[in-house]
């Protein structure tokens, strides 16, 4: 058995397990999965390819084909978890499989290539967002695409390979900016210029960019102008607010230091976090080689450029972790090939303390102030996890040389059980679209919904296949979408509610899903009528009105 032969299907049994099996065992989280669930849903719904819409809104906060990965998701799979998750999974399962080729190129050396991938798959912040609906992993995917079909368009040998490298790298930013933005052009040029200037191919580098540009256009511009037609002001509101305000303006969303992302970098590479040193101390020593100029050219620039940014979100950096991967990964098989276990048995103990003192504080709080109410099957699952940490790090110092790779065991277990362990206080805070489910008999026939918040009311609207929810004293991220004349009656204020509740009742019953965890929000409960019929769970409460006698 080799590892050559056993790599590839080995990698994909551990994404059948770790990725895909889990993405089923657990509700939507609010607010990024009920928002992506719905959106991608309007677009089947509405048959609407063009324009984002969010319950009805109009939602212009990014382009569109996100939106056609996740609709397609749910078209293929069917308007559930998995059908909404699916796009991510297979965005980050692709990544990992890029990770693979690129590592062969580099280092061309199967077993780094499989460490490589093994390394990328398993890290943290790469693993636990696999599952998870939102936009990030399917960017993140094209922005890999881009800069690995950069490298071997530099290290091609013939012009048709070079051709092709370069337009498939134009492909990438094209569905890259479809996705997110202008951000999937700037990076790759952020990385080539200096790399190209370096080596002397700056020439060149326009030559081929001129193609790469052609292409993107190819497939960009018919939905950048059709988007355009059906709404003129998309572009000045994504350009100014999406790009210009997050990344310079003072009001940005999501503010953070700019050493923001280096201890997050450190928590994102678990369980691998103890090899960085020596990962950088390897690429520091090989500096003057080219292949690894490349890969920390790929992996600083970025950083650098998302920490200038005024808004941060721990996701933004996931375009640095595959270059990350591939340093460290070889700089494991490095320790490995030359019997050096000293970091391999650091990362082991710095595993097995971590889990250790997860678990005595499971152990501690649970005695004083549980987080699990009479739920031994949750709180199992989460032992589970933490022993499974205990062990594989056990395990790797024990033999760290042969079972190197035991980490990787740790961070597949805990992305496939800890979902399911959640406390039953997280499922029903986090996840509303379970107890919708609960009741979706009872909500089924009301002819009018209501909600207090766009995470509720999203999960309203997925959960029902219906857009048509009201928004009661909120705004939020629709704010925008909410001033079109078409919207007036979407949202209603504190003093509206009363004559909006009366008048939607002679119609028929509404069903209505509060989130009552603030003193405004207990106020926003105190204005609606007492005689519904009352579901709580958590900070969740459904509410059914009775349709009122003429």
């Amino acid at each position: 058995m080799t590892m050559n032969r056993w790599a590839i299907p080995l990698l994909m049994l551990a994404f059948v397990a770790f990725y895909l099996l889990p993405l089923g065992t657990h509700g939507l989280w609010i607010p990024d999965e009920t928002r992506y669930a719905q959106i991608g849903q309007q677009i089947l719904i509405d048959g609407n390819w063009v324009t984002p819409h969010f319950m009805d809104l109009r939602y212009f906060e990014k382009p569109i084909a996100g939106y056609w990965m996740i609709a397609i998701g749910q078209a293929i799979f069917g308007e559930n978890l998995f059908g909404v998750r699916i796009a991510s999974a297979l965005a980050t399962g692709l990544s990992v499989l890029l990770t693979y080729l690129v590592a062969r190129r580099l280092w061309n050396d199967p077993r780094k290539s499989v460490a490589c991938a093994l390394v990328y798959m398993t890290f943290g912040l790469i693993a636990g967002q696999a599952g998870y609906s939102n936009l990030d992993p399917q960017f993140t995917f094209w922005v890999n695409l881009s800069i690995v079909a950069l490298w071997f368009a530099v290290d091609s040998r013939t012009v048709r390979e070079r051709t092709i490298s370069w337009a498939v790298l134009g492909f990438a930013c094209g569905m890259g900016f479809m996705t997110k933005g202008f951000l999937a052009f700037l990076l790759p040029v952020l990385i080539a210029l200096p790399y190209m200037v370096w080596q002397k191919r700056f020439l060149e580098m326009v030559k081929y960019g001129l193609l790469a540009m052609l292409v993107a256009a190819l497939v960009s511009l018919p939905w950048v102008l059709a988007v355009h037609a059906q709404e003129p002001d998309y572009w000045r509101f994504f350009f100014w607010h999406e790009h210009i305000r997050r990344f310079a303006g003072e009001d940005a969303q999501h503010g953070r230091p700019w050493w923001f992302y280096l201890p997050l970098l450190v928590i994102s590479s678990l369980p691998w976090a103890a090899l960085l040193p020596v990962t950088f101390k390897d690429a520091w020593h090989n500096r003057r080689n080219a292949k690894v100029v490349f890969v920390l050219l790929w992996m600083l620039l970025p950083l650098a450029l998302f920490s200038l940014s005024k808004g941060k979100l721990p996701t933004y950096i996931m375009p640095c972790m595959l270059p990350l991967a591939l340093l460290l990964g070889y700089a494991l098989m490095q320790r490995v090939e030359h019997a050096q276990t000293g970091a391999l048995r650091t990362n082991a103990l710095v595993n097995v303390l971590l889990a250790g003192v997860a678990l005595a504080a499971l152990i501690y709080f649970q005695i004083k102030t549980p987080f699990y109410d009479n739920e031994p099957l949750h709180m199992t699952l989460l032992v589970i996890v933490l022993l499974t940490w205990i062990v594989a790090g056990a395990v790797q110092l024990w033999r760290p040389l042969t079972l190197w790779a035991a980490p990787a065991l740790s961070m597949g277990v805990l992305v496939l059980l800890l979902p399911a362990a959640m406390p039953s206080s997280v499922v029903h805070n986090k996840m509303p679209d379970q107890f919708v489910l609960e009741h979706l008999q009872e909500l089924a026939p009301a002819t009018s919904l209501l909600s207090n918040d766009l995470g509720a009311a999203s999960a309203l609207a997925w959960r029902l296949r219906r857009p048509d929810v009201t928004l009661y004293n909120t705004q939020g991220e629709v704010k925008y979408g909410l001033t079109y004349d078409d919207a007036q009656g979407k949202s209603i204020g504190l003093a509206e509610v009363g004559p909006w509740l009366t008048a939607a009742r002679l119609k028929g019953p509404v069903g209505v899903v509060m989130r009552v965890k603030s003193s405004d929000e207990s106020h926003e409960m105190d204005m609606l009528p007492k005689d519904a019929k009352r579901y709580d769970e958590g900070n969740m409460v459904i509410l059914i009105f009775p349709q009122s006698a003429p």
